[in-house]
């Protein structure tokens, strides 16, 4: 009887559902461990990729070729790419790349922004499309655009007046633009104020 259970249990288990709803949720993409963890044996990953079930992007990172091409093009994968030991990503998309996902002014980055941990390290190489910024960054400086994890408006304005001083004057027009359609809460202004890194640059940014 345990036996024709466990039969049945495993039955039950639907590798192909369970990786559709990881990757569903990531643009199509998908992790190694992850593909894993909804009941694909490591050693069938190359037969995945061979009959095209599976693209391989990056070392590690594949997309699922069942679904749709992703929206945000390998912007998903690139944040897969900051994974940490527990297989989630700690990168955010920021400074210009932020602003341009909020539709504020005319930045269209040439490469994809990313602020990482300050102890944030890989033994391959980052690609090519992606600048990194090791910098802090709390929750609250963090929302969420088809499951991506993007800076706040606040945070990013404060970012790229700090990289690049001649951007105030365009940065603080942004400001209004932003206030007008309630990205930037007072809360946020009040910590960037508080916080020594944007202190002076939050006096000129939000006067």
């Amino acid at each position: 009887m345990l036996r024709i259970r466990a039969v049945r249990k495993r039955r039950q288990i639907d590798p192909f559902s369970a990786l559709m709803e990881i990757a569903q949720a990531q643009q199509g993409y998908f992790t190694t461990r992850q593909a894993i963890a909804a009941g694909y044996a490591d050693n069938t990953h190359t037969y995945h990729v061979r009959t095209g079930n599976w693209e391989r992007v990056q070392r590690g990172i594949y997309r699922l070729t069942h679904l749709s091409p992703a929206e945000d093009g390998l912007t998903p994968a690139y944040l897969l790419w900051t994974r940490g030991r527990d297989d989630k990503p700690v990168g955010v998309l920021s400074h210009e790349t932020a602003l341009s996902y909020f539709n504020l002014g005319d930045f269209n980055p040439s490469k994809i922004h990313l602020i990482v941990p300050a102890g944030f390290r890989r033994n391959s190489q980052p690609p090519k499309a992606i600048v990194l910024h090791h910098a802090i960054i709390t929750p609250a400086e963090i929302t969420l655009m088809r499951g991506m994890a993007i800076c706040r408006a606040t945070r990013a304005l404060c970012d790229v007046v700090l990289k690049n001083i001649l951007a105030l004057e365009e940065c603080r027009r942004l400001v209004k633009e932003a206030r007008r359609r309630g990205l930037i809460l007072d809360s946020e202004i009040e910590a960037a104020k508080a916080n020594p890194k944007f202190s002076t640059i939050a006096g000129k940014l939000f006067p």
